[in-house]
């Protein structure tokens, strides 16, 4: 790969596989034209969370705490640890041990700038070139988070499985782990999941956890779960699954989908040796991390404030939200089109499958987008498959956490432009 700006200089090949163009960075700048340039744009694509008022004011108060107490003055003039704040580390330990029963002390808290940059360094950290040989990031079930898709330092880094799908409802479908297909070898280096799944809103089901925490357990690799919308916080989770942090598994927390993706924060809770591993990497790449979210809801973790809120209010917000959208998207699609909803499981998503979609859904995101309605085509969750896969390219994913009225609009085109194809 040529830097066109200097003509004479020459990415590296790791420059080549960060630098050049991925979904994730086409769906940002998406996200940032939208604000900027194309105010009209209705954003349907991306995974900001909604503006929730009761969430809001929680947040301008803790602002307003610190600006009178003079706080504030501490939180931007220092660096913290590259691991977090101590007092933090201290205190989001406790909470998991009083809130979710979790065996875990200050030792096995890390803070990162996000989860996407704390699953970054997990994968470099456990999977790659090592000693002569490739060991890999097996994620086992696909559709799976977008974001990773490019993270992986060396060729063959990552490998997936295909889900089974099954019919649950009219015009809803649901994956699930296929345990036929999932095979560890010893180039298995770590699992990793996203529950809620983000971009299908899929939960393992109880039993799909705990075999994968065995099949992890009896290889010695650990199983990453992302819970960036589910347990403990915000909890946008519809069937009530918790799952439980056990040694050799690692977590990792978002505080992005409580409202405050701004401060670019998030929790690892795993073994100590990763979470001194992973503060180390962050000196490195980072240095350290943002204070203000840590600072924010530090108070926040010492009574159940962050369970309340989730469960009492973001939780039925998207609940509501959910089942708007799916009513809205089923009467504009009618009974002439074969189309399938993921079932609403969690998260901020519709999952759309239209079956037998007569053209690539990247070819209906860009017809959609001359629309001015922004959504992303489902082949960006599809990767570290060694064969085609037809399936996500009849899929999209949506959000409803717009305003209602853009998500109304949106919904609407979607299913007009749809309708057009058949």
């Amino acid at each position: 790969m040529i830097c066109h700006l200097y003509p004479m200089i020459s990415f590296s090949d790791i420059g080549h596989r960060l630098g050049g163009p991925s979904g994730i960075q086409e769906l940002m700048d998406d996200c940032g034209a939208a604000l900027t340039m194309h105010p009209d744009m209705r954003m349907l694509g991306g995974g900001q969370p909604a503006a929730i008022p009761q969430a809001q004011k929680l947040w301008r108060q803790r602002i307003a705490d610190m600006l009178a107490d003079g706080g504030i003055d501490k939180v931007l003039l220092n660096y913290d640890p590259p691991g977090g704040n101590p007092l933090f580390r201290e205190a989001m330990a406790g909470f998991l041990h009083r809130e979710c029963g979790w065996e875990v002390t200050r030792e096995n808290i890390a803070v990162m700038p996000s989860s996407q940059s704390a699953c970054f360094l997990l994968y470099n950290l456990l999977a790659g070139d090592t000693a002569g040989k490739k060991r890999r990031v097996l994620f086992p079930l696909l559709p799976e988070y977008i974001g990773y898709a490019n993270q992986a330092l060396c060729e063959g880094q990552f490998t997936a499985c295909l889900p089974n799908i099954t019919d649950t409802a009219p015009h809803e479908i649901k994956y699930h782990v296929d345990f036929d297909r999932l095979k560890l070898d010893s180039s298995i280096a770590a699992m990793a999941v996203s529950c809620p799944t983000n971009p299908t809103g899929n939960v393992l089901t109880a039993n799909e956890f705990e075999t994968l925490h065995a099949l992890g357990k009896a290889q010695g690799i650990p199983l990453i779960v992302d819970h960036a919308y589910g347990h403990p916080f915000p909890g946008v989770i519809h069937n009530g699954f918790q799952p439980h942090w056990q040694p050799g598994m690692i977590f990792s927390i978002s505080m992005s989908k409580v409202g405050l993706p701004g401060v670019r924060n998030s929790v690892v809770v795993a073994d100590a040796p990763i979470v001194k591993a992973l503060s180390n990497m962050n000196a490195i790449t980072a240095l350290s991390n943002g204070n203000l979210g840590q600072a924010i809801l530090l108070p926040l973790l010492a009574d159940d404030t962050l369970i309340r809120l989730g469960r009492e209010t973001i939780r039925p917000f998207y609940r509501d939200r959910s089942d708007h959208a799916k009513s809205l998207l089923t009467a504009a699609l009618g009974e002439n089109i074969p189309w399938a909803l993921h079932a609403q499981e969690g998260a901020f998503f519709l999952w759309l499958w239209i079956k037998g979609l007569p053209i690539p859904a990247a070819e209906l995101y860009r017809r959609l987008k001359a629309r001015k309605v922004l959504i992303i085509p489902g082949h960006y969750f599809a990767f570290g498959l060694e064969q085609t896969w037809q399936h996500p390219n009849e899929c999209v994913r949506l959000t409803y956490s717009q305003p209602m009225h853009i998500v109304q609009e949106g919904l609407e085109i979607i299913a007009e432009e749809i309708r057009r194809l058949f």
